[in-house]
């Protein structure tokens, strides 16, 4: 059963600008270690790193929580073994995700030079 969907689009330049004015600062707060390391092997990392901005502002979203009990980084986007895109949250996003009975959450992900969009629909799990 659906609980919630999430839609989130950014403008590529506005991650771009604040990478370069605050890097490391900005990489930290917003992304895990992981996200960061894969972003900074792309071609071009602002790509990367927009659309994963978007994906945890549609997962917060879907959510319905905002940062409410959350960190950026209690949201990871990572890849399966095929390259899809899925939400892995820290242990204190699981809590979270958990109490709000939310089982899986769904993401997509695409982007242009300009912008990065991403979509996620918060999944329940089978009533009773």
């Amino acid at each position: 059963m659906i609980k919630g969907i999430g839609v989130d689009i950014i403008e590529v330049q506005r991650i771009k600008e604040a990478l370069a004015k605050r890097e490391k600062r900005f990489q930290r707060r917003i992304f895990t270690a992981q996200e960061i390391d894969y972003c900074l092997t792309q071609g071009q990392p602002e790509l990367s790193f927009a659309a994963r901005f978007a994906a945890k502002e549609a997962v917060l979203k879907a959510l319905g929580t905002g940062l409410r009990d959350l960190a950026w980084t209690d949201i990871e986007v990572v890849k399966d073994s095929l390259g899809k895109p899925e939400i892995k949250f820290s242990e204190q996003g699981l809590v979270k995700v958990d109490s709000l009975q939310i089982k899986e959450v769904l993401i997509s992900l695409s982007h242009t030079k300009e912008y990065a969009v991403a979509q996620a629909v918060a999944l329940a799990g089978e009533e009773d």
